[in-house]
């Protein structure tokens, strides 16, 4: 079993990466921490616990960073609506949060499990865990590997050249790529393959109305409807990418995605490529000289998603929601 602890921003495609989580037998999900990303953290952070509470998923949830290292905040309303999680009907929050910080829920969490026993998965911006890591630096050691969701080898969606978690707070995302811990890059390259096709929704109302319960598939169906119209108007995607739940994925199957080693940098100053991630991979033509700049992208440390099995990816999240439902009424 994988202990996990989801750092998110939901966010829709976070959303579905809680219910992953918390729908699948072989992740012990720890806790969620909040990062201001796709909206302000007092509304990711109630999103979070809404997402929660219609599912009966009953885990820690600790608010954490409200804005960037060192950049001004960015927020997605554009993307995510005005509320960073708008389409569904939110109930109103009767949860109470974990009173801790998220960084120190975060360094508590790892501190009190064996080593290399729990994975960080940061699906929004890394602010969390580079404060972490910078509060607390024997986590570094202790982490298990860290999964994260962010960066491209090919095209960004904030600019041409940055994926949106990177672009808002690329020194962060820099920190914990270049700390020596075992990282995993699920970018928009792979996640662009995990769509919410009519097939994928049509399995999901279809959970819900064999159980007679439709609460969690009509939550999910309400996510997918806003977010690809949104996708559709502005990316022209045929149906909306389910970007978190890829790193979820990985976690609970490994043969759901593919991986190629690769050096990872996360350009803090160019105009126009702030936020990028430049990615070296080990088995492409590259950089060959073998001193300076060139030979640190020699250093293929991190592992890069590039495809996905679709089919499999599917598989999980229809299953989660079934478990999930069950649950509701066991």
């Amino acid at each position: 079993m994988e202990k996990i602890i989801l750092d998110c921003d939901p966010g829709h495609d976070d959303a579905i990466a809680i219910l992953l989580a918390a729908g699948n037998p072989g992740i012990e999900l720890l806790g969620i921490t909040t990062v201001a990303g796709n909206n302000t953290i007092e509304n990711v952070t109630r999103n979070a616990q809404a997402v929660c509470q219609v599912a009966g998923i009953d885990v820690p949830i600790a608010r954490g960073a409200s804005v960037p290292l060192v950049t001004p905040q960015i927020v997605s309303e554009d993307i995510h609506g005005d509320g960073g999680l708008d389409g569904p009907v939110l109930p109103e929050v009767t949860g109470e949060l974990d009173p801790r910080h998220a960084i120190d829920l975060i360094i508590d969490t790892v501190l009190a499990h064996p080593p290399k026993t729990v994975t960080l998965v940061p699906v929004g911006p890394f602010t969390n865990i580079a404060l972490a890591m910078r509060k607390e630096p024997a986590i570094i050691e202790r982490v298990k590997q860290v999964i994260v969701m962010g960066g491209s080898y090919t095209r960004g969606n904030v600019t041409p050249s940055a994926e949106y978690n990177l672009y808002v707070d690329p020194e962060a995302a820099e920190a914990v790529f270049r700390a020596d811990w075992p990282v995993t890059m699920v970018g928009l390259d792979l996640t662009h393959q995990a769509l919410a096709t009519p097939e994928l929704q049509d399995r999901v109302r279809a959970v819900g109305e064999a159980a007679g319960d439709m609460e969690i598939s009509q939550f999910i169906l309400d996510i997918w409807g806003f977010i690809g119209k949104t996708y559709e108007e502005v990316f022209e995607f045929p149906a909306p990418p389910v970007h978190d739940a890829c790193c979820v994925a990985a976690l609970i199957d490994p043969l759901v995605m593919a991986t190629e080693p690769a050096h990872v940098a996360v350009e803090l100053h160019g105009q126009w490529t702030k936020g990028m991630t430049v990615v070296n991979f080990a088995d492409r033509p590259g950089m060959h000289h073998s001193t300076g700049v060139a030979a640190e992208l020699q250093d293929h440390r991190t592992l890069v998603a590039t495809e996905l099995d679709w089919p499999r990816f599917a598989d999980l999240v229809v299953d989660a929601v079934a478990r999930l439902t069950a649950a509701r009424s066991a």
